[in-house]
Formats: C-alpha cells, structure tokens, sequence
C-alpha cells in the first residue's frame, strides 16, 4: 500500500503513528488510504516517559521534514494506533509491552506538538479500520482483526461498526483465556492468549526470539490463536478474523493452517462453522494506514471506499 507522491498543495494528509513495544513507526496516509513515507526506529526501553516522548516527537519531526513547508501544511490530522489498555478513548494510555507509559496523556501532548487534532486508539483496533477502508475486509461488515506480535491485540467490526467499549478497549482478545493453568499474563490473570502466543512470550517460553521458533512453537502459536477466534466467532458471529503483526506475518503458512484448523475444530455452530483466518491484506503497511484511519475518522472523513460503512 506504500506509494511514493510529491505532494502538492491541493493534498491533505494524515499523520500516522504506530506505537508497538518493538518500534515506533510513522508515516502519512491520504483520505483515500495511500501510505506516503515511513520512518521507524526500535522503541526505546529502559528510559522515562519524557525520552520516550521525545523520541516519538523525534520521529514525527523527520517524517514531516521529509516534505518540507508542502508536508506541514498538508497535514490536517493525526491518528495513533497504541497498544492497550487506555483510557477515555486515548486521553491517557497505558501499554502493557511500554512500562514507561502508565496513565500517560498521549493524545494531549501530540496535539500540543503537531498543532493538528489527534485520535488514539488501540493499534488493533486501527488494523481493523483500515483493513475495513482499503484492505481485504473492505466489504464486509462483520469481522475480527488481530495483531499478534510483542504483544497481542484484536479489534471488531460488527454491522458495519468499530466496537469501541466505554473506554475504547474492546476486543482485547489478547486477554481471552486459551490455557485455564497456563502462564503469568502482564494484565495479571493467567493463561491470557498473549501470555501464551505473543512475541514476547514465546520469547520466555523457548530462551530464543520469535523469530527462530521451531514448527512445533509456529504450530502452537497458530493453534491458541484459533482457539481465540473460534470463542469470538461464536460469540459474534464473525466470518473473517484478520490477522497481522510480526509474529503472526512472520511465520506464515504454518501459522495460518494451524489457525483454521483449531478454529474448524472449535466453531461448531452453523454460524460459525465456516469462520476463516487470514493474513491482513495491506501486509506491513496495515498499522500505519490503520493508524491513519483512525486519525481520518477522529475529524469525521474516512472515506467509505466500500459498501461498509465503517464507522
């Protein structure tokens, strides 16, 4: 979904800004969902709320130099997706995988410093806006999209509506139970889908990172994931659950079959019997074009490029 446009003056553009426990990403998405640009830079650990700040200031700062005095002015939003929990839809956030921010005021201080009004929501909550704007859930006005990668978040799309929650937080299917006796979750529950199949656990699990998991770990992660989508599927009567992030991306088929195959297993009913798991459609583009999406409808324009109407 990444392009390469020269802006001119008559453009108007998104900020996006994807906040993950593994890095810091931005880039800028215009109203019919082109990504344009994107810097990242592994997200600081070890250091206070403000260096953290600063370093997502920073990166802000060298996008938008990028296009000089046309890319300020173009710009008339920014959206942010951020792992979760938060609060009152972003005023204050508190990402399990950044202890560094517990209650910090994200959407405050980015408005104070982009001069542009901001919207922050959960990053898989915006996975699930874009992939319902421009990716390959446009059409469908009932689905489930996940990221499974430091962490493990999920957004839902019913009747054509982003489920929000009273504070932003549904669909934090990472903290549906998967294993009733298993690990210690960050949330402080145990056996958690994340504390199980996130990138950060299966790191505590082998002793090695993610990435040089054997079949069997690929196989068991897929499996707790479709464990999870088959209880929202019949819970929700969802027919696609999309799935992104590192990890998941990142292990491919193997993950995917593994999936399907405990959801064919564990969705029963005649509802959800037929209930899919694929990978996003926009790749690794999917966080930032999400990200702009919710900045899009913060300010009332996602354009509705679909017979669903996200909203």
């Amino acid at each position: 979904m990444c392009c390469r446009v020269t802006l001119v003056s008559s453009m108007e553009f998104c900020l996006a800004l994807d906040v993950g426990g593994t890095k810091l990403a931005a880039g800028m998405v215009s109203e019919d969902g082109h990504l344009v640009g994107e810097v990242h830079v592994p997200t600081p650990h070890d250091v206070g709320r403000e260096e953290l700040f600063a370093a997502t200031t920073a990166l802000l700062d060298q996008l938008l130099a990028r296009f000089g005095d046309a890319g300020h002015r173009s710009v008339v939003a920014c959206g942010v997706g951020c792992g979760g929990p938060m609060v009152g839809h972003g005023d204050t956030v508190s990402p399990l995988n950044i202890p560094a921010w517990r209650g910090f005021p994200l959407r405050e201080r980015l408005e104070s410093h982009t001069g542009v009004p901001v919207a922050v929501d959960n990053d898989a909550k915006a996975l699930a806006l874009g992939e319902g704007w421009v990716g390959t859930a446009s059409g469908c006005r009932d689905f489930l999209a996940m990221v499974v990668s430091t962490g493990i978040g999920g957004g839902i799309v019913l009747d054509g509506h982003l489920l929000d929650g009273s504070a932003g937080n549904a669909g934090h299917i990472g903290h549906l139970m998967v294993e009733p006796d298993g690990r210690l979750c960050a949330c402080g529950a145990y056996g958690c889908l994340e504390a199980e199949a996130s990138g950060t656990a299966i790191a505590a699990i082998t002793g090695a990172p993610p990435s040089e998991a054997s079949v069997t770990v690929i196989e068991r992660t897929g499996r707790l994931v479709g464990r999870a989508v088959a209880s929202v599927a019949n819970l929700l009567d969802l027919p696609l659950a999309l799935v992104g992030g590192s990890v998941a991306l990142g292990y491919g088929a193997p993950f995917f079959a593994a999936a399907n195959a405990e959801v064919q297993k564990r969705a029963r009913l005649e509802f959800s019997a037929s209930t899919q798991v694929l990978p996003v459609g926009l790749g690794s583009s999917a966080p930032l074009v999400g990200a702009g999406a919710v900045g899009w409808r913060g300010i009332d324009r996602l354009t509705d490029r679909s017979s669903a109407s996200i909203r």
